[in-house]
């Protein structure tokens, strides 16, 4: 007979998703998918606020990520008061890009050390009461101190931009309300409880190299997971190179072909279209000129690492080098390579976060310009999780009427559904016995994209609720759907 397995919660992922696969009668999979079951309606209770709050109340989308959704909003802010990202003083551009590029940093260091080594250091099919970041640190004692204090190096580059850890309020409306002094500077340089720039840059070439050692060792699991050949979604600069603050728009298909070419963002929906499912509160995202069933692109540190050109920090450059000639292609489609790109990643922001820090244009005052008040504000940046999009319309009295948010995580949607029944396929045949290791499998998949739940929930059209009342025989008496 027909079986169905569910997997809830999956766990070590920012926000609330099951899986659930259904099996034929021969124990085959007939069906699996990826189900986000939280609701946020952001872009309905933001309208009537005042544009200028937008970049503080949208941040409270997640505890992870605000710093990316205040800053792309900021951006899109911008625009409200007539402001583009060139009119921007130097000042409130660099604070901004260190306050972003502390975001990148923790937020790899967290997904990395936190979530996803325990399958990769203790073993996918281990005791789950250990693999978790205890049993990493138990023993790999050195690499957990290691991305701790990496973490809270990212943490504290936030607080000294943003006013706060969380939920940061310096990015308004036209730049940024404080620089950053050199007593505040100094604090990355003079070690203690907050490690050093030097130290950062140190075990984050460590790490990488950590890493590449055990891919090595371990290839042959790693790159046949959840295996996918896809399309590519980012932001570039305009000459081709990483940027994951500002840039232009490029895709490139499985095989590298351009599909955007380095597009202006501001014409997004001329490209972009989005799908619902009655099964999910996550939309689906695709290209347009491809349609639903091959328009769909990843996003994220495997996918940027796909599209740009080069990484313009030496040792970061370096390194994509590698991964290139490791991997004999220029586009890598192995799903738990989205570890490596995130590493490299990492390693840029400390490169950047160093470069930034020695920048004297920090110190000067001149932070905030206006310009000709506008109706649309629309902004872009490569958050950890991938490329995120904030749209706004607002009327004459300053109230948002209107607003589109599409999250990073929903880009990737429909991949790590693919994933989802990629891996369920691969182990779960011939009436195997199920065992919680097996399983994780599936979970693994899904947490190499890091997905943020909590942010991407924005679905239209109905909702998927289904209520039942039962009397107290347990007989169904009524039941409603939304």
């Amino acid at each position: 007979m027909s079986r169905k397995i569910t997997i809830d919660p999956i766990t070590r992922v920012e926000g609330h998703g099951k899986v659930t696969i259904h099996l034929n009668d021969q124990g085959e999979v007939q069906e699996s998918r990826f189900h986000v079951v939280e609701f946020r309606g952001f872009e309905k209770f933001i309208q009537g606020r005042p544009y200028w709050e937008a970049p503080v109340l949208v941040q409270r989308l997640c505890g992870i990520c605000p710093v990316s959704h205040h800053l792309c909003s900021a951006k899109a802010i911008d625009e409200i008061v007539g402001v583009s990202q060139s009119d921007l003083t130097a000042t409130a551009v660099k604070m901004r890009r260190l306050m972003h590029y502390g975001q990148i940093l923790q937020s790899h260091a967290l997904h990395f050390f936190y979530l996803a080594s325990p399958d990769l250091l203790l073993g996918i099919q281990s005791s789950f009461d250990r693999r978790n970041i205890v049993g990493v640190a138990l023993d790999y004692p050195d690499l957990a101190k290691k991305g701790i204090l990496l973490r809270k190096f990212g943490q504290e580059i936030i607080k000294v931009t943003a006013g706060k850890k969380i939920h940061g309020i310096s990015a308004v409306p036209g730049g940024i309300h404080k620089n950053l002094s050199l007593s505040e500077k100094n604090l990355f340089y003079q070690g203690g409880e907050i490690p050093t720039i030097h130290e950062v840059m140190k075990w984050a070439q460590e790490t990488l190299e950590f890493y590449i050692e055990y891919h090595k060792k371990n290839k042959s699991w790693l790159e046949g997971l959840a295996l996918c050949q896809s399309n590519y979604l980012s932001l570039v600069r305009p000459d081709g190179a990483m940027d994951l603050y500002h840039g232009v728009l490029r895709a490139i298909g499985p095989n590298g072909e351009r599909i955007l070419d380095d597009v202006d963002y501001h014409t997004y929906l001329e490209h972009f279209a989005e799908d619902v499912k009655p099964w999910s509160y996550m939309k689906f995202p695709f290209l347009k000129k491809l349609g639903i069933d091959r328009g769909w692109s990843r996003v994220g540190p495997l996918a940027r690492i796909n599209t740009c050109d080069f990484i313009p920090t030496p040792l970061a450059q370096a390194a994509l080098e590698y991964f290139r000639c490791y991997h004999g292609s220029r586009i890598c489609h192995t799903t738990l390579s989205y570890h490596w790109a995130r590493l490299i990643e990492l390693l840029h922001a400390a490169e950047v976060i160093a470069q930034l820090l020695d920048d004297p244009d920090l110190q000067q005052s001149s932070l905030i310009v206006t310009g000709q008040r506008a109706k649309t504000g629309i902004g872009f940046l490569e958050a950890p999780r991938g490329t995120l999009i904030h749209h706004y319309e607002v009327d004459e009295k300053s109230a948002i009427t209107m607003c589109n948010l599409i999250v990073s995580t929903t880009h990737n949607n429909e991949a790590m559904n693919r994933a989802v029944n990629a891996v369920a396929t691969q182990y779960l045949k011939n009436n195997q016995e199920l065992s919680e290791g097996m399983l994780n499998h599936i979970e693994v998949a899904i947490r190499a994209y890091d997905p943020c739940l909590s942010c991407a929930t924005h679905a239209i059209g109905n909702m998927p609720l289904h209520v039942s009342l039962f009397n107290s025989q347990g007989h169904l008496i009524h039941e409603r759907y939304k």
